[in-house]
C-alpha cells in the first residue's frame, strides 16, 4: 500500500487549514495527500426533516471534500490529492486512517473555540490512541509553517519557516520521537531547537532562598547530558542547526513559550497497552491546548 499525508476534513475553517499545512506537507515528503471525510448518519427522525433529509446530507458530505480537493490542487500543481469518505464515528475512523498515515493531520480550534477536534472528544481519543505521528494545526496565521502571507491569504515562499522545537526528556529519550523531529527540520531546512527542562532543588517549594551555585552545577549538568543524547544525531544530521535549551522549570511552559516563534512543535507520548487505557501525558496535553504553533505527536514506547 502506497503511504501518504492523510487529513481529516469536516468543512471548518481549521480542517482547511490542517488540509493547507497537509498539503505543504505531502510535497516535502513527495507523497500523494489523503483527505479524509467522515460521514456520520443523521439518526432517522432527523433525517425525516426537509432541510436535513437524506440527499441534503449526502450533497452536503460531498461537496464538502470535492471542493476542497479542487482548490488544493489548484494551489499545488502536481500533487496528487484524492478524496475518500468513509462512514462511522469519526474518532474510530480517523484513528484507523492514521495507520497508513506519514502523518495524519487534523484541525483544532486551541483554546477559542468550544468544540472542534483538538478539546473535543474526536481529536483527544485520536491523539490518544493512533500509534502513527499526529499533527495538530489551527486556523490563522501561525499554521502557514512560520511562512509570512501573501495578499492572496496564502503562505509566501519567500521567508524562512520558523525553527522545529521539540520536547524532549532525556531520561527517557526515544529514536522515533528524534528522528521525526530531524527529519521536519532537514525538510523545511530550518534549525532545530530542543528543548528539555530540568527540576529545581526539592527546597525550592519550601520558600527557601534559591542556590545560585548550586542551580548553576545542576544547570551545567543537565546540558551535558542533552549535549551527550543529541551527539550521534547531530552526526547522522550535519545540515540541521541544534539550538540546545536546556532550562529549569516547567516544561509545558517552556514549549508553549518557543512555539510562539516555531514552525511545528514535537512531542512525544507513551504508547500504554493496558486495561487503564490510553494516555496523553501532562505536557503534551498541555501543549497541544495552548500551543500557537502546529503540534506534532508521536507516539512511541
Amino acid at each position: 500500500m502506497v503511504r501518504s499525508v492523510v487529513v481529516g476534513l469536516d468543512g471548518s475553517a481549521e480542517s482547511r487549514a490542517a488540509a493547507e499545512w497537509a498539503a505543504r506537507e505531502a510535497k516535502r515528503r513527495f507523497l500523494p495527500l489523503k483527505l479524509v471525510h467522515v460521514w456520520e448518519a443523521v439518526p432517522a427522525p432527523m433525517a425525516l426533516a426537509p432541510l436535513v433529509g437524506v440527499e441534503t446530507q449526502q450533497h452536503w458530505s460531498e461537496r464538502i471534500p470535492r471542493e476542497a480537493a479542487e482548490e488544493l490542487r489548484l494551489r499545488h500543481p502536481g500533487l496528487n490529492v484524492t478524496v475518500e469518505q468513509i462512514p462511522g464515528r469519526p474518532a474510530e475512523v480517523l484513528t484507523e486512517a492514521a495507520k497508513d498515515a506519514e502523518p495524519l493531520v487534523l484541525g483544532s480550534r486551541g483554546m477559542s473555540g468550544i468544540g472542534g477536534f483538538l478539546l473535543g472528544s474526536v481529536g483527544q481519543a485520536v491523539v490518544a490512541h493512533a500509534e502513527q505521528p499526529v499533527v495538530l494545526v489551527q486556523a490563522g496565521e501561525q499554521a502557514t509553517d512560520g511562512h509570512a502571507m501573501d495578499p492572496s491569504a496564502i503562505p509566501s515562499a519567500a521567508a524562512l519557516p520558523g525553527p522545529v522545537v521539540l520536547g524532549l526528556d532525556t531520561d527517557g529519550s526515544d529514536d522515533t520521537l528524534l528522528n521525526f523531529a530531524f527529519e521536519a527540520a532537514a525538510r523545511r531546512v530550518t534549525p532545530l531547537r530542543v528543548v528539555h527542562a530540568w527540576n529545581l532543588p526539592p527546597y525550592f517549594a519550601y520558600g527557601v532562598p534559591a542556590d545560585p551555585e548550586l542551580n548553576a552545577v545542576l544547570g551545567k549538568q543537565d546540558a551535558a547530558t542533552l549535549a551527550e543524547v543529541l551527539h550521534r544525531w547531530k552526526e547522522k544530521y550535519p545540515a540541521v542547526k541544534v539550538v540546545e535549551d536546556s532550562r529549569a522549570g516547567n516544561p509545558a511552559g517552556h514549549l508553549v513559550d518557543a512555539s510562539r516563534e516555531a514552525s511545528l512543535v514535537v512531542v512525544g507520548r507513551h504508547i500504554r497497552r493496558s486495561p487503564l487505557g490510553a494516555h496523553i501525558g501532562p505536557v503534551t496535553h498541555a501543549v497541544l491546548h495552548h500551543s500557537t504553533a502546529p503540534v506534532a505527536v508521536i507516539a512511541h514506547d
